[in-house]
């Protein structure tokens, strides 16, 4: 997008394509939020199981399919907590989205300007 003059207006057509890439990227990070929360909540579960299986263990040292449940679990608490580091943010769209903000903030100053000098304001 050019850099914007006091006597240019800004492109409504670019505009309108980057309000609407704002929008996907703040529907996309609600989506990551959401999968996070599951998976916070799916890593408590797994943990209070791994919990209950190991004291299951210690009360039955011979068995073996307690054994192989308490591996399965810290597999699958190991993969969680690989998404949970990941899974959030991103610096590429946090910059993104930030420079986003500046640019339609400086838009919307831009704009009250002209505005206001159009309306003969003070």
């Amino acid at each position: 997008m050019p850099p914007l003059s006091d006597h240019s207006a800004p492109n409504p057509e670019e505009f309108e394509q980057s309000l609407q890439n704002l929008e996907e990227a703040l529907r996309a990070l609600k989506q990551r939020y959401a999968q996070v929360k599951a998976d916070q909540q799916r890593q408590q579960a797994l943990r209070q199981q791994l919990n209950q299986t190991q004291r299951e263990l210690n009360r039955n040292r011979t068995s073996n399919a307690l054994r192989a449940e308490l591996k399965q679990i810290r597999q699958q608490l190991e993969e969680i907590e690989l998404a949970l580091e990941s899974q959030l943010f991103s610096w590429k769209e946090l910059r993104e989205g930030f420079w986003q903000a500046v640019r339609f903030g400086g838009i919307g100053v831009v704009l009250g300007w002209v505005l206001k000098s159009c309306a003969g304001g003070n």
